[in-house]
């Protein structure tokens, strides 16, 4: 896969954490564990939007596609 999730690293600078995150979009802390940890193999439109109201950001922030040669 050449999507890199930076969920962590928005959920960091805004000081909120994954419990908290999840109750607040309505899914369990289970699947945005998932998802923080890049082994969802989708993400839900109506998720992804959750997720940018509550943190106030862009998917652009979240989503980064790289080239597999890059990953590390």
């Amino acid at each position: 896969m050449s999507i890199r999730i930076n969920l962590d690293v928005m959920m960091a600078k805004r000081r909120i954490g994954v419990g908290e995150l999840a109750e607040r979009i309505g899914i369990t802390p289970a699947n945005l564990s998932i998802l923080k940890n890049e082994r969802a193999k989708a993400v839900r439109f109506t998720t992804l939007d959750a997720i940018c109201r509550e943190l106030d950001c862009q998917p652009g922030d979240i989503l980064e596609w790289v080239d597999d040669g890059d990953r590390q």
